[in-house]
């Protein structure tokens, strides 16, 4: 096991988290708000590069703007380990989503270095810019860029002001320490042979942990997603003169949609959820009937097949309820992952590292979406969660305890250990 120092700590780590919550690290005055390419994103960028560079590792930014920080193993070009998670937000997020898996990855490296120690492969932890889609339409742009599996499609996304990920990393590369030459996510994919495997460590952003008392657990498997936008065509007319019968009120007829919505996700039951996040409406005025509505519809379910039917069967009731309506109905499917389990062998040592650190195992699948389900194209992937106060994410509310992020703490140095005699 490796000692931790005494600055190296579980509190260290909190203590960074809630340092990146407010301004600069915030594009918002009040609460935290980092969307991928903005300044709040750069200043996180800048100020982890020294947080990087003080724990022994060597950083650079890749053509994704991925903050990449490397601890070198004990022979040259080593294959790596990532350690890796997201450091953009949701709006008025919480300030340990995604930010906590990658101060604790420093953390490890921070340790290994201290004793001088290296491994047979190398370390990378690794911030990626974007996992909640909250700048773009789609989400993940970063680690499907890492793991190859972005494409041209979905670089020709805009953002609220219709600039593309290519336009916006132009401005951006400006505001960083370290330089970016290349620009181009296409050029992001890492080679398999690079990379041993990806260990994340994250939130559970649910209550399983604490109803059972727990402050760890391994991860198997994360849920399969459909993300699809919906603009509900109508015709406006005056709101005063137009009778009941004569109205094609897409907001109207949209609220019928997402009533259906829920309705269907509540009946097929089990694991699936569908979610309305998103809803706007033109031309928006108390006078006049809506003309145009666009929502989003984010459908998840543990199986694919379950994810599918809930999909296929919410479409056609929204367009039975636009041909009923008078309505157009445009749908149109912007991501589709699958779900993904987590490497076997990895989880059994991830589970037999929280037992060395003095943590039952404790297995569970993950609802929400995280960037190892797409690493998993690139390399073998682990995930350890993290108990939150109440289950509570995306909400300033979040919280995670000292003694369960050292907990998590211990079990990554414990799993690194592991993951060294494995490969000696």
């Amino acid at each position: 096991m490796v000692e931790v120092l005494s600055k190296i700590s579980g509190a260290r780590v909190v203590e960074r988290c809630d340092r990146l919550g407010v301004q600069p690290f915030s594009d918002i005055k009040t609460g935290l708000f980092r969307a991928y390419l903005t300044p709040a994103h750069a200043a996180t960028i800048n100020t982890m590069v020294s947080w990087m560079s003080e724990a022994g590792m060597s950083t650079r930014l890749d053509a994704a703007a991925n903050l990449i920080g490397r601890y070198e193993g004990n022979r040259p070009n080593a294959p790596a380990l990532i350690i890796g998670s997201h450091v953009d937000s949701v709006f008025n997020a919480g300030r340990y989503d995604g930010p906590l898996g990658v101060m604790l990855g420093i953390e490890c490296v921070e340790a290994l270095h201290e004793q001088g120690r290296r491994l047979p492969f190398a370390i990378e932890v690794v911030a990626f810019g974007d996992e909640e889609g909250s700048r773009f339409p789609i989400s993940m742009i970063c680690s499907r860029a890492m793991a190859g599996t972005l494409t041209e499609q979905d670089l020709a996304v805009e953002d609220s002001a219709g600039r593309t990920p290519r336009e916006v990393l132009q401005v951006f590369r400006e505001w960083m320490y370290r330089p970016m030459s290349n620009i181009d996510p296409m050029t992001a994919a890492r080679e398999p042979r690079d990379v041993l495997a990806y260990l994340e460590t994250h939130i559970e952003q649910g209550p399983v942990l604490e109803a059972e008392g727990l402050s760890v657990g391994a991860v198997t498997g994360i849920a399969a997603q459909n993300r699809f936008d919906i603009v509900v065509k109508g015709m406006a007319a005056h709101a005063g003169t137009t009778t009941m019968q004569l109205r094609r009120d897409a907001m109207a007829g949209a609220a019928e949609m997402i009533m259906a919505i829920e309705t269907i996700a509540n009946e097929m039951g089990g694991d699936l959820v569908a979610t309305v996040g998103r809803i706007e409406l033109s031309p928006g005025s108390t006078n006049v009937i809506a003309k145009e509505v666009s929502f989003s519809l984010d459908v998840r379910s543990g199986g694919m097949n379950h994810r599918d039917t809930a999909a296929a069967a919410i479409s056609e009731e929204m367009h039975k309820i636009a041909v009923r309506r008078g309505l157009k109905l445009e749908l149109t499917k912007l991501q589709d992952l699958a779900s993904s389990p987590c490497d076997k062998e990895l989880t059994d040592l991830l589970e037999t590292a929280m037992e060395r650190a003095g943590h039952p195992r404790r297995a569970l699948v993950s609802g929400a979406g995280h960037d190892a389900m797409v690493m998993s194209a690139l390399c073998p992937t682990a995930m350890l969660f993290v108990r939150c106060a109440g289950g509570i994410s995306h909400n300033p509310a979040e919280q995670v305890s000292i003694p369960d992020t050292q907990a998590a703490l211990d079990v990554m140095l414990e799993f690194i250990d592991l993951l060294e005699a494995r490969e000696t």
